[in-house]
């Protein structure tokens, strides 16, 4: 590091299914201190830039602090609940695939970063390969939940100063906008997607775009969520159920009771605790 000689070493793949299948690209031990030391240097600086309405992977943030800012927007949007609330909700694809690595260095300039520093990072992004050239960040660094806030807090900034957009909210990939203006987010979709795919080279799910109303139940963060209760989609109510029947251990079921109590699943804490 004195000398700037560093150079990152190689990574270590698994698969794991959390519930979607994700490939974890995992450093040798030397490249984790190092990504450690890093982001304990870089949080505050960046953190500081970041929206309030960014959720992921900040400190008290999280997605339990997300969904009840998602239910209080509601309140407000629909006035207590006396007029229709519509939510448009949006989905990057393949996102950490496709974070573009030139890009990326480019937006960590911006910030006057000393150039020793951006080096260093330029040595961290481009330790890794996602099979296209120039793509992608590994979902094991540490070090790539920062970065994914540093690059996507330019589409934070574009949502808050030129979309001119009150009631938003974001977690990593996955995002939302309420109104009691139907086509006003209707209006969202194609600058949306334009300053995606312009600026940051990211693409919108086509099968996870839509408007609908709060009333209706909108799937956020792993909960469905109502003017006045929320309940877990029903892909997560089978993981937990299958999870606890495979390993009935205390600290288990402790676990899951914590994440339900977030929500009203009265029934199925009756059957974890049985």
């Amino acid at each position: 590091m004195k000398n700037l000689t560093y150079e990152h070493g190689s990574y270590h793949s698994f698969n794991i299914s959390d519930p979607k299948p994700r490939t974890i690209h995992k450093a040798s031990v030397k490249d984790r201190l190092l990504h450690h030391a890093i982001y304990r240097q870089l949080y505050p600086f960046f953190d500081k830039k970041f929206i309030a309405d960014s959720y992921s992977c900040r400190i008290g943030k999280g997605t339990h602090k997300a969904i009840a800012r998602f239910q209080r927007f509601f309140f407000k949007v629909s006035k207590n609940n006396t007029r229709t609330s519509w939510v448009l909700k949006c989905d990057i694809r393949k996102f950490f695939a496709s974070i573009d690595q030139d890009i990326l260095i480019e937006i960590l300039k911006k910030h006057r970063l000393e150039p020793e520093v951006i080096e260093l990072l330029e040595t961290i992004i481009k330790s890794f390969n996602s099979g296209m050239p120039n793509k992608g960040l590994p979902l094991g660094n540490l070090t790539s939940q920062l970065l994914v806030n540093v690059y996507m807090n330019e589409f934070d900034q574009f949502v808050k100063h030129q979309l001119k957009q009150k009631y938003y909210i974001r977690y990593a990939d996955d995002f939302v906008f309420l109104s009691d203006n139907k086509a006003e987010l209707e209006h969202l979709i194609p600058k949306i997607k334009e300053f995606l795919e312009t600026k940051l080279k990211l693409n919108l799910h086509p099968d996870k775009v839509y408007i609908k109303t709060f009333a209706s139940g909108v799937d956020f963060l792993g909960w469905v969520n109502f003017p006045k209760h929320r309940v877990l989609r029903t892909a997560t109510r089978r993981r937990v159920i299958k999870r606890i029947k495979g390993n009935p251990k205390p600290e288990t079921i402790t676990s899951y009771l914590g994440v339900l109590k977030h929500g009203n699943t009265e029934k199925l804490r009756s059957m974890v605790i049985c």
